[in-house]
């Protein structure tokens, strides 16, 4: 809602604002699903904190109960009809959730999962660049070898490319400024990768 723009521009600064429609595209009450399958698609967990019988958090957590996600619901009074769909949740199965530490709990199996792939992911180039492309004077230099291998066409951070080819900081900082003064290296919002 336009009453909301401050907000969104403050997440954008500071995190992602996220839609599968073009900017401008107006509210409608049909795109919400389509919405809430993002939100369970981009989290590890859901955690529904209050919800009716019939509620956008519900679908969230069936959505992401079928994504393999995990959910959790917190518990409210029985007299509050907007935890109906709580307690539902938490007769289906879904986790009880009464403090942070209960999210935790939640979350470290998954993370404990995922973590190694990720790590691998994030120091592994995501194309594997040739190092035919290495200007002669520096073809027979062992360590840039080893950082123009480590470069390729999409850009990467200074701590995954010192990660990837073994070299110190200032020596890649060094050696990043003569490849980008020699025009082969170009350096996008602080992450460096090979000249298109």
């Amino acid at each position: 809602p336009p009453g909301n723009a401050r907000l969104q521009a403050r997440i954008a600064a500071e995190g992602v604002v996220l839609s599968e429609y073009p900017p401008g595209t107006p509210a409608r009450a049909g795109q919400f699903p389509a919405r809430n399958r993002l939100v369970a698609g981009l989290a590890l967990a859901t955690v529904v904190i209050e919800a009716a019988q019939r509620s956008g958090a519900l679908i969230t957590a069936r959505l992401a109960a079928e994504a393999g996600r995990e959910v959790g619901a917190v518990p409210g009074s029985v007299l509050n009809p907007r935890a109906a769909g709580c307690h539902r949740l938490i007769r289906e199965g879904v986790a009880l959730v009464e403090r942070p530490e209960d999210v935790l709990e939640l979350l470290a199996p998954a993370l404990r999962q995922q973590l190694p792939g990720l790590q691998s992911r994030l120091a592994t180039p995501t194309e594997q660049a040739s190092p035919a492309d290495l200007p002669d004077r520096w073809a027979n230099d062992p360590d840039y070898q080893s950082l123009w291998r480590a470069l390729d066409h999409n850009p990467s951070g200074m701590d995954s490319l010192i990660t990837r080819c073994g070299l110190t900081a200032p020596e890649v900082s060094s050696m990043l400024l003569a490849m980008e003064l020699a025009g082969i290296v170009v350096c996008v919002h602080g992450r460096y990768c090979r000249t298109p």
